[in-house]
């Protein structure tokens, strides 16, 4: 992206913004496993409240461009690897920044002591987020057998997908 890009914690005022990001991505249910017919209020429950760390992506000119949530994966004993998911703005896709993002949550994941980050349900036909994150360090671990009910396509595969983040922890 030719011009900088801030990303900063998420205000309650921005929701009107990621909301405006996340409705159209959750409404196709292509990538996301929320039901297409997300309210706004669950949509906000879901990525804010049931988040840890919640980031915007703003650009020069003040519009948020993209967010991410980040939280544990599981609960108590598998709470140390963590869960991340992004949308992108569809006007600012292939500008990189999704990978600014997901760089940007990988260092947050560290500074908040989580051990690894796993994706639980990478859809299969989401080819830019799959080459996105294996250009950043995440690994396919698995395969799970049409276990994403995409809106078009019906029943397709999911990955797994893994990266460890502390030296002489988990790996693949």
């Amino acid at each position: 992206m030719a011009s900088p890009l801030q990303i900063r914690p998420y205000e309650p005022a921005d929701w009107p913004a990621v909301w405006a990001l996340l409705e159209p991505v959750f409404r196709a249910g292509e990538t996301f496993p929320h039901d297409p017919a997300i309210t706004q209020g669950q949509a906000q429950v879901a990525w804010v409240e049931q988040s840890q760390a919640v980031m915007v992506a703003m650009d020069p000119d003040g519009a948020v461009v993209g967010t991410y949530y980040l939280k544990p994966n599981s609960l108590a004993l598998g709470a140390h690897m963590a869960n991340a998911g992004y949308v992108v703005a569809e006007s600012c896709r292939r500008q990189g920044i999704g990978s600014r993002l997901c760089q940007h949550s990988l260092q947050a994941a560290r500074r908040l002591g989580f051990r690894a980050m796993q994706f639980n349900l990478v859809v299969s036909t989401n080819t830019a987020g799959i080459l996105c994150w294996q250009r950043n360090g995440f690994q396919v671990v698995g395969t799970l057998p049409g276990a994403f009910r995409h809106r078009q396509l019906g029943y397709i595969d999911a990955l797994i997908m893994f990266q460890g983040l502390v030296e002489g922890g988990p790996t693949p």
